[in-house]
């Protein structure tokens, strides 16, 4: 059984849509499928665990060693260099991925990034996709918006399919891999289900 998310909870809802871009995007028809791409998360999970791993051995020397280890230029120089990676986390999160929640490339080597947004207690889910050639020309960036209603039940249930269904409406490259998947499975969409479905619950 499909799970459900609180209908009036904005983020909820936005956090499911975006989880639902993976799945679709990763199990497009061939040549089309979107290999993701981790480079930006690894960058962020560096800064943020090296900024813990020093605010944990701050803690550990004024535990262990007393107030007058943590006056020690080392333990100057630890403090000062975990609020700069505070802060290169923070500027990495709003300036660089800049709510970016897919990004990824295909075999034949287009790029594709995925931004999404919302505002608090507002319908619309927005995203702003770029998709790029090989050689880095922009072929599409286009700003799209649907609300919520489109894919979700009244009583908070998600359907893929009428996501999927929006996003190919919308975007080139998605319109493009869903007429071949037409063509492979005889009209008939391929069905991914959603995070925390089945297949079989899909089907239903």
């Amino acid at each position: 059984m499909a799970s459900k998310v609180p209908v009036y909870s904005t983020n909820d809802l936005k956090s499911t849509s975006d989880d639902a871009l993976l799945p679709y995007l990763a199990n497009l028809p061939a040549p089309y499928t979107f290999a993701i791409d981790h480079t930006k998360s690894n960058v962020r999970f560096l800064l943020g665990y090296s900024a813990v791993a020093i605010a944990g051995f701050t803690f550990y020397a004024d535990r262990k060693l007393g107030w007058e280890a943590t006056t020690s230029p080392w333990i100057i120089a630890a403090v000062v260099t975990y609020f700069i990676l505070n802060s290169a986390l923070t500027y990495w999160i709003w300036a660089v991925e800049a709510g970016e929640v897919f990004s990824g490339k295909r075999k034949t080597g287009e790029t594709i990034s995925i931004s999404s947004s919302v505002v608090k207690n507002s319908v619309p889910y927005k995203l702003h996709v770029v998709y790029k050639s090989p050689n880095g020309k922009v072929l599409q960036d286009k700003r799209i918006e649907a609300p919520f209603t489109t894919w979700f039940s009244q009583d908070g249930v998600f359907h893929p399919e009428p996501f999927r269904r929006w996003l190919a409406s919308e975007v080139d490259v998605l319109r493009l891999a869903a007429k071949e998947n037409e063509k492979k499975t005889g009209g008939v969409a391929a069905v991914v289900p959603p995070p925390g479905e089945s297949s079989r619950d899909a089907k239903r």
